[in-house]
């Protein structure tokens, strides 16, 4: 995909405050495919079909894949950074300043060992806590402001966490459980797009899968 040349100063002012800008983190690659480091990755190609947004095209001046639609009226962008996790911030980057996407309109899915499997969380103006693409992006940005759809992939207590499991792929029983927990993200990052974040937040809050025939939705 290749930008527009050339855009009025009024719809540049429009779509800054109607545009939102939904990224998932992972990293290229088949070797990465369906691992837990690559949770946003799986989690918006879910929501792109939710949405009835168009198939993912490549952008090399962005460096991401990404797909553009309508979601009730607003502009959503949708994209996968093909950079490799640590560098996810330049695509970030890219787009925003591009389309003129202010930071509190930006949504960031991620995996997340803070929260465990069947669990997510959405938050704003929130630090790192050590995952680096989340990292990369508050970097290119200069800021933390902007929304994080976190998403559980820690083990149970006992298990011991390192860079191997997080790269490893999902367990049967993992993406059983990720599978109800992308439908009901899917439906989060929808109401911060057309109600807002507090909305967001109370699903969010309010759900959590022990098993994939186990959810609490309140």
């Amino acid at each position: 995909m290749i930008f527009p040349a050339r855009r009025s100063l009024f719809t540049l002012k429009k779509l800054k405050f109607n545009m939102f800008l939904i990224v998932g983190l992972g990293n290229p690659g088949k070797q990465y495919e369906k691992s837990r480091h690559n949770t946003g990755f799986v989690v918006v190609d879910k929501a792109n079909l939710e949405f009835q947004m168009p198939n993912f095209k490549s952008n090399p001046k962005a460096k991401c894949q990404m797909s553009k639609g309508q979601i009730d009226g607003k502009t959503v962008i949708i994209a996968k950074p093909q950079t490799f996790m640590n560098e996810s911030g330049q695509a970030v980057s890219a787009l925003a300043n591009f389309y003129k996407i202010k930071p509190s309109n930006i949504i960031v899915v991620h995996d997340d060992l803070d929260l465990p499997s069947g669990e997510f969380k959405i938050q704003k103006n929130r630090g790192a806590a050590g995952h680096n693409g989340v990292q990369s992006i508050i970097d290119q940005l200069g800021t933390q402001d902007f929304i994080r759809v976190r998403i559980g992939i820690a083990p149970p207590e006992a298990a011991k966490t390192n860079a191997d499991f997080v790269l490893a792929k999902f367990s049967k029983a993992e993406m059983e459980k990720l599978k109800k927990v992308m439908e009901r993200a899917s439906e989060a990052i929808k109401s911060v797009v057309t109600e807002g974040l507090e909305k967001a937040i109370s699903l969010s809050s309010k759900f959590k899968c022990q098993s994939s025939n186990q959810c609490l939705k309140l």
